[in-house]
């Protein structure tokens, strides 16, 4: 009985993972510039490869497995907006246009000050 529960969960974390990167390769294709595409990858890309790390951890059923795992899910935590907010910097500095229904730029009202 408690290994059809563990297939369960393993099932729902692989599924929810799956279903949260389909939804970053869908914004990435389907949102209107590059920043807001970089804020759909980084996000949903990041939540689902760490759904889909802690089933591996879990389906494994090694200890040393599941560290690993979950230090790969704090190695995309860390890195991903990290990753994000550099490549926005440097596409901003270098003049890469924001959607034209943008409101507000708040980077070029830092950069006046």
């Amino acid at each position: 009985m408690a290994q059809y529960l563990l297939a369960g969960l393993v099932s729902l974390l692989m599924l929810a993972g799956a279903a949260f990167t389909l939804t970053a390769a869908i914004g990435i294709i389907r949102l209107p510039d590059l920043y807001s595409r970089m804020h759909a990858a980084s996000k949903a890309g990041t939540v689902g490869a760490g759904l889909i790390f802690l089933a591996i951890g879990i389906h494994a059923g090694e200890i040393s497995t599941f560290v690993r795992a979950c230090a790969g899910i704090v190695f995309f935590i860390i890195t991903a907006p990290i990753s994000a907010h550099l490549l926005a910097r440097a596409s901003h500095e270098v003049g890469y246009p924001l959607y034209e229904n943008t409101v507000r730029d708040k980077l070029q009202s830092r950069d006046s000050d």
